[in-house]
């Protein structure tokens, strides 16, 4: 039998991004080769890593000994001015992580297409990046998709500054319809509605505000863009997985390792299905 082909989707979530490799390792096990990759905030990260051809498992052990500081150094002159500074950590840390986890720094240099998105920090507008989007450099691309407010700055691109893509979609599904596939798998790692539990980390309380805000906006354009998706006819099925629904978990490195078997187990059981 011919493996189906498929477009893969994954969205931010920090941390919980681990899950995509737990999803990536259960289709190559499954002999299913992703022709397209799309990817947003950290699932931009894991999206251009995993479109290097390398094996999820090997990825996954560079993540998993990162630690908290590896990726978060405070960057005090800018916390020291209060409301007017630009972010509260430094974005050296966030880079060398990045650049730790992908082997490619360029486009051109991926084994499959792979396309990023971020937010237009001046019109809020979504921008591609890469296959079927602008040009520029892949780590430039990848800080900028995961260039979160507060935390961290905006990344200049093209003569235009950039957010986390995140901000605009958390899983940009839309993008992934017109690639000529079976179908289209999207891993939904980032805020919902759904979220149960005590938040794994409490920061303080106007951080804490902020966070909940962005996550409630976040949830409500996943739904509505969901929604969106199953009200189209002619697009491709969709495969839908939310592998981790863990409150206040953006920064919860410890949870690497558990959120990659929770992919596995999610696209595992999918695919049994299937057949």
């Amino acid at each position: 039998m011919t493996p189906p082909h498929v477009a893969v989707v994954l969205g931010g979530g920090g941390a919980k991004a681990a899950a995509h490799l737990g999803v990536a390792r259960a289709l190559r096990r499954a002999g299913v080769v992703p022709v397209h990759w799309i990817g947003t905030s950290m699932g931009a990260v894991m999206a251009a890593a995993l479109a290097t051809g390398e094996d999820p498992d090997a990825i996954l052990s560079r993540v998993t000994r990162l630690g908290r500081s590896d990726v978060l150094r405070n960057d005090w002159p800018q916390i020291g001015r209060g409301i007017w500074g630009r972010a509260i950590f430094k974005s050296t840390p966030l880079r060398r992580t990045i650049e730790s986890v992908v082997t490619a720094r360029d486009f051109g240099e991926l084994a499959k297409p792979l396309t990023v998105t971020a937010a237009d920090v001046a019109t809020g507008a979504e921008v591609a990046f890469g296959a079927g989007g602008e040009s520029a450099p892949l780590i430039d691309v990848l800080m900028a998709a995961c260039a979160l407010p507060p935390y961290f700055r905006p990344v200049r691109l093209n003569g235009r500054t950039f957010y986390d893509g995140g901000l605009r979609s958390p899983v940009p599904i839309h993008l992934a319809a017109g690639i000529e596939c079976n179908f289209i798998i999207a891993v939904h790692t980032a805020p919902g509605f759904d979220e149960t539990g005590p938040p794994l980390e409490v920061p303080p309380p106007l951080l804490a505000a902020t966070d909940t805000a962005i996550g409630w906006l976040m949830a409500g354009t996943v739904d509505l863009q969901r929604q969106s998706w199953d009200l189209t006819p002619g697009r491709p099925p969709l495969v839908w997985l939310r592998p981790v629904s863990d409150r206040a978990a953006t920064f919860a490195a410890t949870h690497t390792a558990a959120y990659a078997d929770a992919g596995y187990r999610a696209m595992t059981q999918v695919l049994e299905e299937m057949q």
